[in-house]
């Protein structure tokens, strides 16, 4: 790879301010990330690298609470970060969502739920380990939701993937697709649903728990060769008879139910990466035609139309996830909901617009909006909370309140 190396690479602690944790992904993607994108994209491959400069530099533990040893960034901060990295790698940034929140879930995301669980001792202990796993131990988590029926990504229906309590942990059997970092992480955090529950406590109990890579019973299947977010490798999983250890039980049963009800932002942190996609298309464009074609009207209207759309977002973005926390007003959740169709979709937008207007020679793969407009396409297909869900959570929501009956 064409790539340079010799720079210095900067690094973060907790105290990095969060305009400095920004700074360092800015470096990161301009100096590492964008010049690996184009053959990560090609040959549908991991970005090993990039995640060995996100390691050196500190950001496996961007989540971790800082009395833990992380760097304890919040959820807002995250966000923005996350949305700087989506401007130089799409996938990276995607795929480092998943590890992130990860740490998120069991970390800040957990203590804020006030009066579920007092005695936290045994969490304490358990995520303990799981953060020394990433701090000591340099190990990269992903965050397999998706399965064959997604209704259950929804919120529609129980997880397919069940646990059996037995002696000493757990054992999982299941299948989860479109499961990013598939064969690149060392664990893969996964909801299942306990198989001994009935009616509608195999939804309210289910249990967060984590398989190690090289669990007996294990499987990594499938092609991959998809349209867009091609690094992001995003394989299926096969889980025969697994057996995660009660150490691996990263939230109790029961909690995952809670969050997703009462936390509904932690579904959003998809919206960042396509934040940063629509800030790439948009920068791109700029720079295109500063170089002969920026007097031209047509092309002034159509930057204009882009620009419009990009504040928008980023106005509904900033917003969302300064409303972030537990248990969030009704106008806070719907905002959530707005916020993230409209990234999702303007994402799509300003890569078509970008792309009209800057001609033809665009459609090459070796310009890289090429590859941001058919990465764009892919957030408004992504669970839990797709365009169409969002929407129609959106209306619903708007009419009725929790609890009534809906026809």
């Amino acid at each position: 790879m064409n790539v340079m190396q010799k720079d210095p690479l900067p690094t973060i602690s907790s105290r990095s301010t969060p305009e400095e944790l920004i700074e360092v992904a800015r470096w990161l993607g301009k100096n590492r990330f964008q010049g690996r994108s184009e053959e990560y994209d090609l040959e549908a491959k991991f970005p090993t690298e990039n995640y060995e400069d996100l390691r050196e530099a500190g950001f496996l533990g961007l989540t971790i609470p800082a009395e833990f040893g992380g760097i304890g960034a919040s959820f807002e901060t995250y966000c923005k970060v996350s949305a700087e990295l989506g401007r130089w790698c799409g996938a990276t940034a995607l795929t480092f969502n998943m590890h992130a929140q990860t740490m998120f879930w069991t970390g800040d995301v957990f203590d804020s739920m006030p009066g579920y669980y007092e005695d936290r001792s045994i969490q304490n202990e358990r995520r303990t380990k799981l953060y020394r796993r990433v701090l000591e131990d340099g190990c990269i988590f992903a965050q397999p939701f998706s399965e064959p029926n997604s209704a259950a990504a929804a919120g529609k229906a129980p997880f397919g993937t069940t646990a059996r309590k037995v002696d000493g942990g757990w054992i999982v059997n299941g299948t989860k697709h479109f499961a990013s970092l598939s064969g690149a992480a060392s664990y893969y955090s996964m909801v299942c649903t306990i198989d001994s529950d009935e009616g509608s406590a195999r939804t309210k109990n289910a249990v967060y728990l984590c398989v190690p890579e090289d669990a007996d019973g294990f499987e990594v299947f499938g092609p991959w060769d998809p349209v867009g977010m091609r690094a992001t490798v995003s394989r299926g999983l096969k889980m025969e008879e697994v057996f995660v250890p009660d150490e691996l039980e990263l939230l109790p049963p029961g909690a995952y139910f809670q969050l997703a009800l009462k936390w509904p932002h932690m579904f959003f942190t998809l919206s960042p990466t396509y934040m940063g996609i629509s800030q790439a298309a948009f920068d791109f464009t700029v720079d295109y035609l500063s170089k002969g074609m920026r007097d031209i009207p047509s092309k002034q209207h159509a930057v204009a139309q882009m620009r419009l759309k990009l504040e928008q977002s980023r106005a509904l973005f900033e917003t969302t996830i300064a409303d972030a926390r537990f248990g969030p007003t009704k106008d806070q959740r719907l905002r959530a909901y707005a916020a993230q169709y409209t990234i999702m979709e303007h994402a799509q937008e300003i890569c078509a617009l970008a792309m009209r207007t800057c001609g033809g020679r665009t459609l090459l793969k070796s310009f890289p909006l090429e590859r941001l407009y058919r990465e764009s396409r892919c957030g408004a297909l992504m669970l839990p909370w797709t365009a169409e869900i969002a929407e129609n959570r959106l209306g619903q929501e708007s009419l009725y309140e929790p609890g009534e009956a809906r026809s």
